[in-house]
């Protein structure tokens, strides 16, 4: 196999992280109905998995070079599929929220994995265009996204809500066959990655802290919308669940990967700031139709906007801080995607939570994670100012 290979699986397992990720937000509805759990609990679902994943990034920073990419990559893909499996069964077994936990522990482990390693492999691969590909990996996180959504809704529409169970086996095949796959792919390795800082030595870097809060901020506008959209749309908005799905969270997907798209065009003939600057604009904008609209078909355009806003603010960040912090190496990207993790731990929670207070109201939740847009776009204002300091050319 030659890194073709190595680029595809990549993109597939970005893929399987998406799966992981929106699968079970599809389900919440049912969790609440099945076993009677409450906002707040399902919350604390969502908290787990990202603060799950937050900690192997932690983690990766130190061990994963040690342990070696192929090893933690098959690892990861193992723990999707693991997670997804036992989702089945231990809920019945155990009291709902702990067999939930546990089943969103393991898979969440395999999703801090993939975070941290699968923008270094890339990296690493003999590519020409490293920012655009870079934005096609991240694309493929929401083709993931959109494929989980349409493909469940067609199989709740023709099986049922109650067959899910079936169908988180069906989703575990993913990670078993590429899993395989990676572990016979070829894997480079980043030049500059034996004499690289140390990885608590870059955070000394003052630009990497404003960073790390763009990808914080990013993951919060990013995740906020997209855990809570389905639910959103079927509890808040009143739309039937089939609708819900594919104009909430499918339409957030697809608008998300579209810009990533269009971001790897982008940034071979330009400075993406001015792009990022954009993004958080719309996603600004998005999140005040989401909540606001007078009616639900505007709410749910908002959504979508949202999805647009947000889609080049992760890698766009990915490549704006490798070309400024060139000897990084893996514990960079594992820093970000800690930070990243964060985010997408803490604006679902507070959205959740916030929600919970106000007597299940998730409108008044998704407006107290607005915070996370504004305060992106003010990051990305300073660090345009930064660069005027210097006299960088936006």
């Amino acid at each position: 196999m030659g890194y073709q290979a190595t680029l595809i699986s990549s993109f597939v397992a970005n893929m399987v992280q998406a799966v992981v990720n929106t699968f079970v937000p599809l389900l919440f509805v049912s969790f609440q109905q099945e076993y009677g759990l409450t906002l707040g609990q399902i919350s604390i679902c969502i908290t787990i998995n990202f603060m799950v994943q937050l900690t192997v990034d932690l983690l990766a920073t130190q061990y994963a070079e040690r342990i070696g990419w192929r090893r933690c990559m098959v690892a990861a893909h193992v723990c999707a599929a693991l997670g997804l499996l036992l989702l089945t069964v231990l809920p019945d077994i155990l009291p709902p929220l702990v067999g939930l936990a546990v089943c969103v522990t393991i898979y969440a482990v395999g999703g801090g994995l993939m975070e941290v390693l699968i923008s270094p492999i890339v990296e690493a691969c003999p590519t020409r265009h490293k920012a655009a590909a870079m934005g096609l990996l991240h694309s493929f996180y929401c083709w993931g996204c959109a494929g989980a959504i349409v493909l469940s809704t067609l199989f709740f529409v023709l099986f049922g809500r109650e067959s899910w169970r079936m169908l988180a086996c069906l989703w575990a095949v993913l990670p078993l066959v590429n899993g395989v796959v990676f572990s016979k792919v070829p894997l480079g390795t980043l030049p500059h990655e034996e004499h690289g800082s140390g990885p608590f030595a870059l955070l000394k870097q003052p630009i990497l802290w404003l960073f790390l809060v763009l990808m914080l901020c990013a993951g919060a506008s990013e995740q906020s919308i997209s855990q809570w959209a389905s639910t959103f749309a079927e509890s808040a908005l009143g739309v039937s669940k089939t609708v819900g799905d594919l104009a909430g969270p499918l339409s957030f997907a697809l608008l998300m990967g579209t810009a990533r798209v269009f971001y790897a065009q982008f940034t071979k003939k330009r400075n993406p700031v001015v792009l990022l600057k954009i993004g958080s604009a719309l996603c600004v904008l998005g999140y005040g139709m989401t909540v606001f609209a007078p009616w639900p078909w505007l709410a749910l355009i908002g959504c979508g906007i949202c999805g647009l806003g947000v889609g080049c603010l992760w890698p766009g960040t990915c490549s704006l801080v490798c070309a400024r912090i060139p000897a990084g190496g893996t514990a960079l990207f594992a820093w970000l995607a800690l930070a990243g993790d964060l985010g997408c731990s803490l604006g679902p929670t507070v959205a959740g939570l916030v929600s919970a207070q106000a007597g299940n109201q998730l409108s008044v939740g998704i407006f107290a994670a607005s915070i996370f847009p504004l305060l992106l776009l003010l990051c990305l204002l300073i660090f345009g100012r930064m660069l005027q300091n210097k006299r960088e050319k936006i």
